[in-house]
């Protein structure tokens, strides 16, 4: 029954084969075009387009693989010099390989249902019925995830194949298979480095659990327990990953040059579309700030809206403090401290493992340096495995899973596109209220939705009139000359309080929540 769902799904993305892709569509045309046509040492030095090859190594021979199929299709797409080259052969084949390469995230998904099924969890009477259970509940809020169907197969990129490598990595950590999980986490990191940013989680859970090997009573760690020939084994699969990675690259004495393509720090605090995130509030309160300054009469430097799109750009601010990748990395790694100090202190729990990694994900995304709007996936995705697991996660997760995705709106500004992420969105968190309240058989007030409170049901509900607003009144108005960047503020700021509401108050659940083991009930 999986692979049919898997199959079904399948073949809606093809049928958005023909939708708006954005310039990332390009970006991998371009990537297509340099691992296929240049040698090794020109992949990371190549500038012929203004989309660099800016991801890591393993991810350049994701491309070099599919150029081999792509020459098939249409040679042309794999000169260097064939800019926004855009045949139907071309759409057709870039489109094709996201849906093909999609598989590897059928098959994560596939595991950590796997390990659901056996684990600890005591069961109840839902796990023995065919759509309501919940492995088939987190299949189908996977495998229709909204924001991929969006991101991915609209706006396009690979999300999926790189969410299927670190589900597979997560089932096999969950599963005790630690050197296993190890593996698979350092191949997904050479595949995309934004992953870095959970590595903390994987790092302290593998060190607690698989290099201590016991524990005293009430969790505390015993020093004596702890396995050199563990450590270096766990040193040398993650070293051989990045040996075999990087090396080539240290051998052409490139290294240097390939890490300065993925750190670019000279890019702004933001992205051009602001993230609904922490620095999207402090910019708006520093614009409120400076607007009100200039009514009172006070000469306050000009700076114009660089958040209203095109290439990343910086945004100066006038009155709050100007903040530097320094300050963001501090902010980001006091905001993931206390859950890995909970973590260290909770061996042998991998649910707690999950948590961990959903919680430095979150706070990445928070506080970190020029956040892209789609990053919220990487809290949303591993957040999905928690919500069937758990009451209040699932009450976490569909509020944040519908202003998570909300905020992904102005990805696809096309008018086509309009009615296709809004039936997206509907269906994905129509189905996440019904089957996670059905799971919990939980009950709610005539006046909420189904496990949100009154005040987070009229909050969720206030996306409606900034949808109608941003889409309908706002250019009947006639303001998208005079204030385009409004509509774009108003989604980042309203979205950023909600996800703020949900990093915290998921937070607060997992500090407190018992540090015992996993094999209990799920409520």
């Amino acid at each position: 029954m999986y692979w049919s769902i898997v199959g079904i799904i399948s073949c809606v993305k093809v049928l958005l084969i023909p939708s708006y892709r954005s310039t990332d569509f390009e970006v991998h045309r371009n990537w297509l075009a340099i691992t296929h046509s240049l040698p090794l040492s020109k992949w990371y030095y190549d500038s012929t387009s203004e989309w660099t090859l800016d991801y890591p190594p393993f991810f350049a021979w994701f491309e070099f693989f599919l150029s081999q199929f792509a020459y098939y299709f249409d040679p042309k797409m794999l000169i260097v010099d064939n800019l926004n080259y855009a045949s139907s052969e071309t759409i057709h084949f870039q489109r094709i390989s996201v849906i093909i390469a999609d598989l590897v995230f059928a098959y994560g998904i596939k595991e950590c249902c796997s390990y659901l099924s056996v684990c600890g969890v005591r069961k109840s009477s839902k796990w023995d019925l065919k759509w309501e259970s919940p492995t088939t509940t987190l299949q189908l809020l996977l495998l229709g995830n909204a924001g991929l169907f969006m991101v991915d197969h609209i706006h396009f990129q690979y999300n999926g194949y790189l969410f299927g490598l670190q589900l597979i990595s997560i089932a096999r950590i969950l599963k005790g298979q630690y050197l296993k999980g190890a593996f698979w986490f350092a191949v997904l990191l050479n595949h995309k480095h934004i992953y870095m940013y959970v590595a903390p989680a994987y790092f302290v859970y593998l060190l607690r659990n698989y290099c201590f090997t016991s524990s005293q009573t009430g969790g505390s760690v015993r020093w004596h327990s702890f396995s050199f020939s563990r450590l270096a084994a766990l040193g040398s699969v993650v070293a051989a990953v990045f040996a075999l990675s990087f090396g080539p690259f240290v051998v052409l004495g490139q290294i240097g040059q390939v890490f300065s393509r993925l750190f670019p720090f000279k890019r702004g605090l933001c992205h051009a579309y602001w993230a609904p995130n922490f620095w999207a509030l402090y910019n708006t309160v520093d614009k409120v700030a400076t607007f009100a300054g200039r009514k009172l009469g006070f000469n306050l430097e000009q700076t114009s809206a660089v958040m209203t799109g095109g290439l990343v750009q910086q945004f100066r601010h006038v009155i709050l403090p100007e903040v530097s990748p320094k300050v963001t990395f501090i902010l980001t790694i006091l905001s993931i401290l206390p859950a890995l100090v909970k973590l260290w202190q909770s061996p042998g729990n991998p649910f707690h493992f999950v948590r961990c990694v959903v919680l430095c994900a979150f706070g990445s995304f928070m506080f970190g340096w020029h956040v892209h709007e789609k990053a919220i996936l990487l809290v949303i995705i591993p957040l999905s495995l928690m919500a069937v697991v758990w009451r209040k996660e699932a009450q976490i997760f569909v509020l944040l899973v519908t202003v998570g995705h909300y905020s992904l709106f102005p990805l696809l500004f096309t008018g086509f596109e309009i009615p296709l992420k809004v039936l997206f969105l509907l269906l994905h968190s129509s189905y996440a209220f019904i089957s996670l309240s059905n799971l919990f058989d939980t009950s709610h007030a005539t006046l909420s939705l189904p496990l949100l409170s009154v005040p987070e049901s009229l909050y969720l509900l206030g996306l409606v009139p900034l949808f109608v607003y941003e889409c309908f009144v706002h250019p009947l108005l006639g303001l998208d000359a005079t204030l385009p960047f409004l509509p774009l503020m108003l989604t980042s700021v309203y979205c950023a309080v909600g996800i703020s509401y949900c990093w915290l108050k998921y937070y607060w659940h997992f500090l407190v929540v018992s540090k015992a083991t996993h094999k209990r009930k799920t409520h």
